[in-house]
C-alpha cells in the first residue's frame, strides 16, 4: 500500500494551480482580492479535505486486509518525514529480490532490462508541464495572455500615462536653470526635425530661416550660444514673426527646449559649418562672440 500525500501538500498544490490559472486569465494581481478567487480557493480547500477524508476511509479498509508484516512495514514507512520519503523514493535502488520481480524476460549481450517505474519527481514535472501547456494554450487563444502585440499596446499606454504624469508634475528647465549636456543632443535632434527643419533646413543649414551652423546671428539676446538658442525658442524673434515663441505658446516644453538648444550648440560649435558651397544658406546678422 502506497503512502498518501499529506493534506497540506495537496492544498498548496491546488492553491498554486489556482494562482496560475487566475493570473493567466486576468493578467493582474488584482484577482487576489476578488471574491471569485477567494470563493474558488475556499471551495477548493473544502474539496481537498473531503477528498482526504474519503481517502482515509479507503486507506483504513485496505490496511485491515494487510498481513501483520505488511502493516508493520507500512507503519514504519509513515514515520519517515514526507519530504525525506520523497527523497528516498527518488533515489532508491532495488535489492536482488526486487530486481527479479521487475526483470523483463529479454536481454542482449548479457545486459538485462528492468521494468522500473519512472521517478515520482519526473512524473510530477511531466504532469505539471502538460497541465500548464493546456492552460497556456487555452489562455493564449481565449484571452490576451502572452499576446505580444496586445501586451506591447498595454505597456505602451501605461508608459505614456506615466510619462505624462511625470511631465505634469516635474519642474521644467527654464532659461536660468537649463544646462548643456551631450546626452540631450539626440533628443534635441528629434525635436529639431519635428519643429524646426522646415525653416532651418536639414542639419540646420538654413533655408527660409537662417543658417544655424555658422557664426552669424540675427538675434543675440544672451551671452552664451546655448542660452541664446533656449531664449529664442522660448520667446521667439521680434525681428521675424515666423519664428514664433515655441515655449511661451506651449508647443514645446522646457525639456524639449533644453534638448534642441543642446543640438543647435552641437551643430554650431562641435561640427564644421555648412557653407554656401555645401548647400548652406548665406550668413545673416552679425558675427557672434559667445562666452564659453
Amino acid at each position: 500500500m502506497k503512502r498518501r500525500t499529506p493534506v497540506y501538500i495537496n492544498i498548496l498544490i491546488v492553491l498554486g494551480l489556482l494562482l496560475v490559472v487566475f493570473y493567466m486569465f486576468s493578467q493582474s494581481s488584482d484577482f487576489l482580492t476578488s471574491r471569485y478567487f477567494l470563493g474558488t480557493a475556499l471551495i477548493s480547500v473544502i474539496v481537498v479535505f473531503i477528498q482526504t477524508a474519503i481517502g482515509d476511509l479507503i486507506e483504513n479498509e485496505k490496511f485491515k486486509k494487510l498481513t501483520d508484516a505488511e502493516k508493520a512495514a507500512y507503519l514504519n514507512e509513515t514515520k519517515v518525514p514526507y519530504f525525506q520519503y520523497l527523497w528516498n523514493g527518488a533515489f532508491k535502488s532495488q535489492g536482488e529480490k526486487e530486481e527479479k520481480d521487475i526483470l523483463i524476460d529479454h536481454g542482449f549481450d548479457g545486459i538485462m532490462e528492468l521494468d522500473n517505474q519512472l521517478p515520482k519527481w519526473w512524473l510530477g514535472l511531466f504532469y505539471f508541464g502538460t497541465a500548464y501547456c493546456i492552460l497556456y494554450i487555452s489562455s493564449y487563444f481565449l484571452t490576451d495572455f502572452a499576446h505580444p502585440y496586445k501586451e506591447y499596446e498595454q505597456e505602451y499606454r501605461e508608459q505614456t500615462a506615466a510619462i505624462s504624469e511625470y511631465m505634469a508634475t516635474v519642474t521644467q528647465p527654464t532659461l536660468e536653470t537649463a544646462v548643456f549636456s551631450e546626452d540631450n543632443v539626440e533628443a534635441g535632434k528629434a525635436v529639431f526635425e519635428t519643429n524646426c527643419v522646415s525653416c532651418h533646413g536639414e542639419g540646420g543649414k538654413g533655408g527660409i530661416g537662417p543658417n544655424l551652423t555658422d557664426n552669424f546671428w540675427i538675434n543675440q539676446p544672451e551671452k552664451t550660444l546655448f542660452k541664446n538658442v533656449f531664449y529664442m525658442v522660448d520667446n521667439g524673434s521680434k525681428n521675424n514673426p515666423t519664428m514664433q515663441a515655441w515655449g511661451k505658446n506651449g508647443v514645446v516644453n522646457g525639456f524639449e527646449m533644453q534638448a534642441v538648444a543642446a543640438y543647435v550648440y552641437h551643430i554650431n560649435q562641435e561640427q564644421a559649418p555648412i557653407t554656401e558651397a555645401q548647400g548652406g544658406a548665406a550668413p545673416q546678422g552679425t558675427e557672434a562672440h559667445w562666452e564659453k
